[in-house]
């Protein structure tokens, strides 16, 4: 069976050196702190920038092909004077990796929301002379979100370019106690949010091309949809039941549907994958390792394991990546 995994994070040592030396946006000091004792780790380091070490241990778990990623937060934490020529800069560099090892890799491009047009024409770089398969925005940008006005010059570019957005989560203040800031708990809440805006507040019937990938299979949502309906519908009936909302064209669940694309990162467990496929389909689920944080061998085994139909095997491990990213 083809393997694709497609949540796998690299760096450079270009990109290293530069992002280490700036200064971060108010509010981001605490997740950087984090991020930089992460990425100067000299494990983790080697295992991000080494892409010879990266395709050998692919072999060994029998992983065809890998859709990389900067390492996030990437860079969003950065002034906007700074972030927009580091991701031009980290674009080309991917961009180059990919054509170096044909069929062994994808990428998916870095942009600066911090300046909207310029992200907007770095997409359809991104999409066009550099040939990549779509973009990672790593949520929040200094507190906001994509549903915000701001983002439309964004928003509007990824669905004229057919440029998927994969939402990787990104740290809270509401989390930074007990280690719920990262992967244990923070992270899923932090992109669970980002999905949910961009679906209550009218954005999809404004961007209704839009594909988004949500990791994690889909950071909890799935669990909810069906009381996520049945709230909405209510509140939509009940003058007072809730804040001011938009009126929908759809329910909650069909944007989820439509405009989502989930992933298993992170999470191996049979119990969840069932429910994920489920709740949107086998066609909406693609198979993650997480690359460098999970193991990749039991990622893999994973996913050669699961109480899955061969069909259905077949979707997650190659067929819905090579749709969603247009990977030949």
């Amino acid at each position: 069976m083809k393997v694709i995994a497609v949540e796998e994070h690299l760096s450079t040592e270009a990109f290293l050196r530069t992002a280490h030396a700036l200064d971060v946006i108010a509010g981001d000091e605490a997740e950087m702190a984090l991020m930089r004792t992460v990425e100067e780790s000299p494990v983790l380091r080697a295992r991000l920038v080494d892409v010879d070490a990266r395709l050998r241990e692919m072999d060994a778990a029998g992983q065809d092909m890998a859709v990389l990623s900067l390492n996030p937060p990437g860079v969003q934490p950065y002034p906007a004077t700074d972030a927009v020529p580091l991701a031009r800069a980290f674009n080309d560099e991917l961009a180059a990796i990919v054509r170096r090892y044909p069929g062994r890799f994808g990428g998916l491009g870095t942009a600066a929301p911090q300046d909207p047009a310029a992200a907007a024409a770095e997409i359809e770089r991104v999409m066009g002379p550099l040939g990549l398969n779509g973009i990672m925005i790593n949520s929040h940008t200094g507190g906001r979100y994509l549903d915000e006005p701001e983002f439309a010059p964004l928003l509007a570019a990824a669905e004229a370019s057919r440029a998927p957005i994969y939402l990787h989560p990104r740290m809270l203040a509401a989390y930074r106690d007990y280690g719920m800031s990262g992967a244990v708990w923070g992270y899923q809440a932090e992109a669970g949010l980002h999905a949910m805006r961009l679906i209550l507040s009218g954005t999809l019937d404004r961007y209704p091309g839009l594909t988004f990938v949500l990791g994690h299979l889909g950071e909890g949502i799935p669990y909810w949809l069906r009381r996520i309906d049945n709230r909405h519908a209510f509140a939509a009936r009940t003058a007072g039941a809730a804040t001011s909302m938009p009126r929908l064209s759809l329910t909650p669940s069909e944007y989820f549907r439509r405009n989502f694309v989930l992933t298993t990162s992170g999470m191996d467990d049979p119990d969840v994958l069932g429910l994920a496929v489920g709740a949107v389909g086998e066609d909406n689920v693609m198979f993650a390792i997480d690359f460098p944080y999970e193991d990749p061998a039991a990622a893999v085994a994973f996913l050669r394991n699961a109480p899955l139909t061969e069909d259905q095997r077949t979707a997650l491990g190659h067929r819905t990546a090579e749709r969603v990213f247009r990977l030949t």
